[in-house]
Order: C-alpha cells, then structure tokens, then sequence
C-alpha cells in the first residue's frame, strides 16, 4: 500500500471516529478531527521527505483491479506537480478546523456531520490530484461535489441553498461534457490498444483532428468551470459570499485547482495537438479572465465577493501560464496554485474574523481597524500584500514566472496580462485603506483582536507566504522536472532567446 492510499484513508477512518464518539462530546469531536488531519499532514510530509527530487515520472505508484471488464483500476502515483498540491490541501485542512472552530454551530446539522464532510472531502483532495486512472478521476472529481453541496447549503449563510444550487449545476454540467469526453476517449483506445483508462497509456492514441478538438473541450470545459475561467465564473461569487471562510478557504484554495491541475494533468498530456490549437484562444479567455476580475474586485463592496473577484483574476494568470506552453510558464503556473491557496486562506480566514466581530461583511465597516484590533488589521494586510503579489512574498514568484514564461512565446499577452498587477495594487491598496486605516467606523471600537486559537490558525498560513517569498526553491526544484517532462511529452519546446544583433 502506497502512501498515497494511506493519505486517503486516514481521513475515511477519522470520519467512522467522528460518528462513534459521544454525541454530547462536540469539542472532543472538533480535538479528534483535528488530530485526524495534523496524522495526515505527517503523512504527507514523509511523502515529500522521500520524494525524489529531479526525477519527473510518477512516484509511489500503486495499481489495482477495480473494474476489469473495462480496464478501470485503482491507480495513483505523484509528480512534483501533484506533490506540491496534495501538500498544499493537508496544510490546510488541519489550519481551517482550528480557524473555524465554531462555524458548524450554525448549520443545519450538527458538528459531527460538519467534520465529517470535511474529512471525507480531505481524501477524495488528495485522490484527485493522484489519480492516474481517468475513470478514477472522473468518479472522484463528480464525488467532491457533494460534501461540498451540504457544507455550502447546510452550513453556509444568507442565500445558501440557492448558492449550493448554482455550484452543483455548474459543476455538474462541466461533468456531464467530460464524461462524454471519457468515453469517447476510452473507446478511440479500445480499438487502439485494448481497454485502459491509464492517462500514460491514453496520451499515445492517434486521434484524428476534429475529434482530438472535441475531447480536448469536453475535458476542458469541465475544468474552467470547476477553476473558474470568464466566462463560466459566475457560480463562484455568489458560493463565495454563502459558504463559511473555512468551506470558502477549501473550495476557492484547492478545489479550484481540480480545474487548473486537470488542463496539465489530461487536456494538453492527452490532447497536445488540440491544446496547440486552441492555445490562442484560451490565451485571450485568460487575459479577459485577469482584467475582468480585476475591475470587478475593485468596485466590490462585500468582501468576499472582492476575494472571490480577485481569485477569477488570479486563475486567469494560472491558465495563462499553463497555456504558454513553455516549461517556465508551467512552473509557474503550478506554484501559482500553491502560493494562490495560501493567500486566499489567510484572506478568507481573515475576514471571517472580521466580519463575525463586526456582524457585517460590508468593506466600509470595518473602517480603523489598526487601532481597535492591530494584530488582525495587520495579518489581514500582509495577506493583500500576497494578492497583489508583492517582492518578498510567495505569490510575486509565481506571477514573475508566469509573466517570464508566456513573455518568451506571447510577449503582447504578458504585457496585457501585466495590467493586472496595476489593478490589483488597486483593489487591494483600496480595501486595505477603507477597512484598516482612517477614522475608527462606528461599532469598531469595543471589537476585540485575535485570541490564541486564531492566531495559531493564521500563523502557519503567513509564515509560508513569507519563506516561499524569499526561498522558493525547495518548491521549483520539484516542480521543474515535472513541468518539463509535460511540455516534452506534448512537444512543445522552449523558445531559445535571440542573439543581439
């Protein structure tokens, strides 16, 4: 048994926990969930301790026979692409338990119910972003859907059930065109080589053009939905402004990168030729997708909605440095993902806390800040600055090496997309001003800062945004060889730079 498959049933056992301990006993329940997820933290970081650095196949590979009469089978592996996501989603999981120690008191059912969908969605993370069996991937990308409708709509606020509504049908419709992809997939390959839904397998069928189009889109449609790309994002705000910071920290910090991941993992690996075809084309959805965000983040007035506006923004820089088709851009692209996930959770934590103090999540109320509750104003700063990606915080790499990359192959896009790091410096500067500086807003001035349990939460989050800043290495070195390896298999060189004249 890999460590991959025990990552994923550690969680599944922590559920069973869950539902034999006492009913009376809520914070035994919330302690026993958390040590769950800091298990499978461990875990992951033993993965990565023995992870070999430099090689770019998949490591600790396990398969099994799930449904021979088709060739589906229970097969996982990582590469450092993958690692660094599975990474990123242990890391997180035990950090929003703690932050959102008390979010399940309003829900629908009880605590219990609330852990246990959050650990059930911990395993089926991590098997998403292992999963080398396309069928796997697909069973495991429709599942999470699930546990995330009821967090959404059982635990969420204001209109939730319309917002756990409007995620479902979006996401199921992405759902229903990759099946259709799968399939037509899957049956190219049964004329070619035999009944197999193994993605390195599949990326060697001959496909003719029209058809390899419509399977690229199938898959990719399904992805900038679940990302989300302009101009299929319109789900995400209204989940955004309903869900809990913690369901909001999991969905737009790892579940969104389900989609970003699987244009890697599968549209260009299994369909180069398309995704060479419609580069142009999702090269300018991704400019739209940065500067559209971007605009709307900055006249948004609650503040989640400018989170969830500026996370359309960022996802247009993570597609644009995926579709570069250069290894830099990719690499980029894919620790962009990380550093993404780390800031918007101290965003949306940061805010939770803000908002449940002021009773409002309107940006204008929270008016001085810094001087009612400095430390939270000055986390809730240093988690903007990581938006807008400022030099010496993670997320400047990552959008240094995203704008590198696709300069090298696309120099007007990179220029274009460059203007969003001009709005951001906006939104971000703006909110920051309005909710932290200025005269103390009517109704701050009793509020009280963080207490212990959340800054242990935070601490973790903006530590990280911090050492990724200004040592990001141990991250790239993982990540590159990966990249490269995709880029390769696809036949995509980098371009060489010219010689001076």
């Amino acid at each position: 048994m890999s460590l991959v498959t025990i990552l994923e049933i550690v969680p599944l056992l922590g559920v069973l926990g869950v539902f034999i301990l006492p009913k009376t006993s809520t914070t035994v329940v919330k302690q026993f969930a958390v040590a769950v997820s800091v298990i499978d933290l461990v875990i992951s970081i033993l993965m990565a301790l023995r992870f070999h650095r430099g090689a770019s196949g998949m490591q600790f590979v396990e398969s099994r026979n799930w449904i021979s009469t088709f060739g589906i089978k229970y097969a996982v592996g990582v590469d450092g692409i993958a690692l660094v996501l599975i990474l990123m989603t242990t890391v997180l999981v035990p950090i929003v338990l703690v932050a959102g120690w008390n979010e399940s008191e309003n829900g629908r059912w009880s605590a219990r119910v609330y852990y246990a969908l959050i650990l059930v969605l911990e395993t089926m993370m991590v098997g998403v972003f292992a999963a080398t069996d396309v069928f796997l991937f697909y069973v495991i990308f429709e599942a999470m859907l699930i546990p995330v409708y009821f967090l959404i709509g059982g635990y969420g606020r204001g209109e939730r059930a319309q917002a756990a509504m409007k995620f479902l049908l979006y996401s199921l419709l992405g759902g229903l065109l990759m099946l259709a992809a799968v399939i037509g997939t899957y049956v190219i390959a049964t004329n070619q080589i035999g009944s197999t839904f193994d993605v390195t397998a599949l990326s060697g069928l001959h496909i003719d053009s029209a058809t390899e189009n419509m399977l690229f889109l199938g898959f990719f449609v399904a992805f900038a939905i679940k990302a989300p790309l302009w101009p299929l994002h319109t789900w995400l705000p209204t989940a955004a402004k309903s869900a809990t910071p913690a369901t909001s920290v999991l969905l737009l910090g790892v579940l969104d990168k389900v989609g970003t991941y699987g244009m890697i993992r599968f549209c260009i690996t299994l369909f180069p030729h398309a995704a060479h075809t419609f580069t142009p084309a999702i090269i300018v959805l991704s400019l739209i997708s940065i500067l559209y965000g971007a605009f709307l983040a900055i006249g948004q007035r609650d503040i989640n909605g400018l989170i969830a506006f500026t996370s359309i923004s960022h996802f247009g820089f993570i597609t644009l440095g995926i579709f570069a088709m250069t290894s830099q851009g990719l690499t980029g692209a894919s620790l962009y993902m990380v550093n993404h996930g780390f800031s918007t959770a101290a965003l949306f934590l940061v805010a939770g806390w803000m908002s449940s103090r002021r009773g409002s999540t309107q940006i204008e109320d929270f008016g001085g800040l810094q001087r009612v509750t400095p430390v939270m104003a000055w986390t809730f700063f240093l988690a903007g600055m990581s938006a807008l990606a400022l030099p010496g915080l993670s997320s400047f790499v990552s959008e240094f090496l995203v704008l590198v990359g696709t300069f090298t192959r696309y120099p007007i896009a990179a220029i274009i997309g460059t203007t969003g790091i001009v709005l951001a410096a906006l939104y971000v500067l703006l909110t920051v001003q309005r909710s932290l500086h200025g005269p103390t807003a009517p109704g701050n001035e009793s509020l009280v800062d963080l207490n212990l349990r959340e800054k242990v939460a935070i601490a973790p989050v903006i530590a990280i945004l911090i050492f990724f800043g200004f040592f990001p290495k141990p991250i790239t070195d993982v990540l590159n060889p990966a990249s490269h390896q995709v880029m390769t298999h696809a036949g995509f060189v980098d371009p060489q730079p010219k010689a001076g004249k």
